[in-house]
């Protein structure tokens, strides 16, 4: 998906950010890719167009956004953070062998009901499903 500067700018007044060249890139990199990249994918991605953009500046700035709700931390069984700034409701497909993420679309999954047997007075805000397994290329043969 692409994603003007414009509505970038827009977002980030109405979370109360500022807007930064470096800020913009970051996000627009994430909002641009399905792959939930670490941080240090980003890192290498806006480094391209921005070479003085240290890995602190990408760290803080994830943290920012995650902050302001324009972004989510992905860590699902993974060494390192991913991210993903699809924050349309969507569950997750993770491949135990390439640690591939790929955001699944469905929207009776968005409809299911609350469990029974939750605390007293827990309200649940927000939930996501994860299928784990293994990809095509990952699967293990069978013989």
């Amino acid at each position: 998906m692409n994603i003007s500067s414009e509505t970038i700018r827009q977002r980030f007044k109405d979370q109360g950010l500022k807007n930064t060249p470096q800020r913009t890139a970051i996000y627009k990199a994430l909002v641009e890719t399905t792959s939930h990249p670490t941080a240090e994918d980003l890192y290498q991605h806006v480094s391209q167009d921005y070479p003085m953009i240290s890995q602190n500046t990408v760290y803080y700035t994830l943290g920012v956004l995650q902050q302001a709700g324009l972004l989510r931390e992905v860590n699902v069984g993974h060494d390192r953070a991913r991210y993903d700034g699809n924050l349309t409701p969507h569950h997750h497909l993770i491949c135990h062998g390439c640690k591939s993420i790929v955001d699944v679309m469905d929207k009776k999954l968005n409809k299911i009901s609350c469990p029974s047997g939750l605390p007293s007075g827990f309200h649940i805000t927000d939930y996501q499903i994860e299928f784990r397994g293994y990809c095509q290329a990952c699967r293990p043969q069978t013989a």
